[in-house]
């Protein structure tokens, strides 16, 4: 660096002698010129040749990654040095003359003369081509729209602070930045070995739950190349894709790193609405270093030239994530009964390291040792990444669901299939070939209030996601096509969010096919086989409720995983949701006891109906300043049922007398 620092003074002391010496020149700029050429030469004197440099030549280094001749890296050290020397940038601000003084930027026709390339040079226009490697890799910024030779160079500051030995990242890129661990899986040895052979571009299809960041660590790791690991989700909103990919490539080219750029495919189809943003496949193929992107869709072949070679990684197998987990959870008994559904909840490697840390800061918090309960909550709260658009998880567990034995069973059935969902799924392609999608869908059926919602929220909680309900007023549409368009928005969001998606009172939109009599019933057809098809496709979780199992096309019992009926509660039931709803609010007035027999017996309600009970009649006695007792209950009932416009059942819980009467 000193060396050509030294060579950049002594070619603006040639210019300044030129100066000197031509017809008319302004005695006072050539003073001034003439005591700064001193100056320089005085701090920066010219080396013998072969003299050793004891500064590592970064130039160098950066020429080799980024494809620079002897004249690219002249252009850019001569840019480069009002930022390295203000003498410097006091010179070349004389130098230029029409450039106003102190403007701290070297004009192209002062740079082109120092170079020794005349301003008509072909050569010199083809150097600065937007094309060409200085401006291609975002070494060299143009800058103004006036006549070319005014135009002015600028080297940004991460490239001036690499240049003279500060290894800070670029801000942009330290805020994409991630980190990632790499596997040894067959995917990331397939990645290798095109790197290897020279392959500038590799895309890895990630779908739900596959270790996609980590093959392309591992890919790297084991080349012996560092990985740089950005995720494009999360670069400010007003930065786009192809600028985010620009500044991560140049800076994993300064540090000689492989780039992997994780949420590809989102940055470059932000909605299936939209056109796809080729910017951003341009500015990976413009990368000096190898790429990996990676991306839960498939690749378009009209995104890009030429089709980059694609992996499709494959979840990861439980032998290689229970090793992830004892790497992260060392003195952790993980083959535990305790621990087992933790170990198969669907994290990626890298989610994995950040549900530990989490954990470890809420038991630090608390004073607690990190168990599996403190791990399952922090799954939860990291697994969604929803940015609060989504519902609150609720905190239910199948101990809050009251159902009968067989229903609860299903349920708890659902739930362990989703969290062996990627165990199954490593053996083999169990759902079938054709394009079909690895997630899992169920049907609750049942009537209100019967806990159909409640169960969609156990099972999210219990997968540490967040629900994703899906608002049907903003799904259907009157307008041809658009009802499509709406739900391919809804699954794509769903897909990218990594949430259970939950379609509640399903039958108003995946209805039974009719005879086509006109054009609606024809659209709406289409609109029920498109939610067919799509959902076959789908690799997560679908939860679908309805109060009319009948409603619902007959082709859907194929494609759903299980199907699980919510009865109305027996008695023995009834009896389990008095005492679960009471026991929140105990204690309850022992003057006038609850008859839970009594209720269970007396209010054929489901589970939603005996919740609005106990809630009226705990404000009921809160506005009394009592406590709950079996008259308030009744008194509560006896608004239920005339709210539900049904007729009180007969028998002795009917005549219980309301409170504060005689009894």
């Amino acid at each position: 660096m000193r060396r050509r620092l030294a060579h950049v003074v002594t070619q603006v002391a040639g210019a300044a002698e030129r100066r000197a010496q031509a017809p008319h020149a302004s005695v006072d700029a050539t003073d001034r010129l003439g005591a700064l050429v001193a100056v320089l030469r005085a701090d920066h004197p010219a080396e013998p040749h072969g003299a050793a440099d004891d500064d590592p030549d970064r130039v160098a280094a950066l020429a080799e990654i980024f494809g620079l001749d002897e004249l690219d890296v002249r252009l850019l050290m001569i840019a480069a040095a009002p930022d390295v020397d203000a003498n410097l940038g006091a010179a070349l601000d004389l130098l230029g003359g029409a450039l106003p003084a102190g403007s701290g930027h070297v004009s192209l026709g002062t740079a082109l003369e120092l170079c020794g390339l005349g301003s008509a040079s072909a050569e010199a226009r083809a150097r600065l081509h937007p094309a060409a490697p200085l401006r291609r890799h975002h070494l060299l910024l143009v800058h103004g729209d006036g006549p070319w030779l005014a135009r002015t160079l600028q080297v940004p500051d991460r490239v001036v602070g690499r240049l003279v030995g500060d290894d800070t990242p670029d801000p942009l890129v330290a805020t994409l930045t991630v980190h990632a661990d790499g596997v040894d899986l067959p995917e990331a040895q397939s990645v290798a070995r095109a790197v290897e052979l020279g392959v500038r571009l590799v895309y890895v299809r990630a779908p739900l739950g596959a270790p996609g960041a980590a093959v392309a660590a591992g890919a790297f790791g084991a080349l012996g190349i560092q990985p740089l690991v950005v995720d494009l989700r999360r670069r400010p909103a007003q930065t786009s894709g192809a600028v985010a990919v620009a500044a991560a490539a140049r800076e994993a080219g300064m540090v000689r790193a492989g780039l992997v750029v994780l949420g590809l495919d989102d940055a470059i189809v932000a909605a299936p609405d939209q056109p796809a943003d080729l910017s951003v496949v341009t500015a990976l193929e413009d990368a000096a270093v190898p790429v990996v992107g990676v991306g839960h869709r498939g690749w378009d072949r009209g995104w890009s030239r030429d089709l980059p070679l694609c992996v499709e990684a494959a979840r990861v197998p439980h032998a290689v994530r229970g090793q992830v987990w004892r790497r992260e959870l060392p003195g952790a008994d993980l083959a535990a009964a305790e621990w087992r559904d933790v170990v198969g909840l669907r994290l990626e490697p890298r989610d994995v390291a950040a549900t530990v840390r989490y954990a470890s800061m809420l038991g630090a918090v608390r004073d607690e040792a990190v168990g599996p309960g403190l791990v399952r909550e922090a799954a939860r709260r990291l697994g969604g990444g929803a940015g609060g658009r989504l519902p609150g998880r609720s905190g239910a567990s199948l101990s809050d669901l009251v159902l009968p034995d067989t229903a609860r069973q299903q349920v708890a059935q659902l739930i362990s299939w989703a969290q062996h969902r990627d165990e199954v799924l490593a053996q083999g392609p169990v759902h079938g070939q054709g394009g079909k999608g690895s997630g899992l869908a169920a049907l609750f059926s049942g009537g209100p209030g019967t806990g159909k919602t409640l169960a969609a929220h156990v099972v999210s909680d219990a997968l540490g996601l967040d629900l994703y309900p899906v608002d049907l007023s903003s799904v259907v549409d009157k307008y041809v096509g658009e009802t499509e368009k709406n739900l391919e928005r809804v699954f794509h969001e769903a897909e990218s969010l990594n949430v259970v998606l939950f379609f509640d009172e399903a039958d108003s939109l995946f209805g039974s096919r009719s005879e086509v009599r006109d054009s609606r019933d024809r659209y709406a057809n289409l609109e029920v086989s498109y939610l067919l098809q799509r959902m076959e496709q789908f690799d997560g979780i679908v939860l679908l409720a309805t109060n009319l199992r009948a409603n619902l096309d007959a082709a859907f019992s194929r494609r759903l995983h299980f199907v699980i009926h919510f009865p109305d509660p027996d008695v023995p039931t009834r009896r389990r949701l008095w005492q679960q709803h009471l026991t929140h609010l105990a204690p309850l007035d022992a003057a006038d006891p609850v008859d839970y027999d009594l209720l269970a017996e007396s209010v054929e309600l489901a589970g939603g109906d005996i919740r609005n009970i106990v809630m009226a009649a705990a404000y009921d006695a809160a506005a009394a300043g009592g406590r709950i007792g079996m008259r308030t209950l009744a008194a509560a009932a006896r608004r239920e049922y005339a709210k539900l416009g049904r007729r009180m059942p007969p028998g002795g819980f009917a005549e219980i007398p309301a409170p504060g009467t005689a009894g």
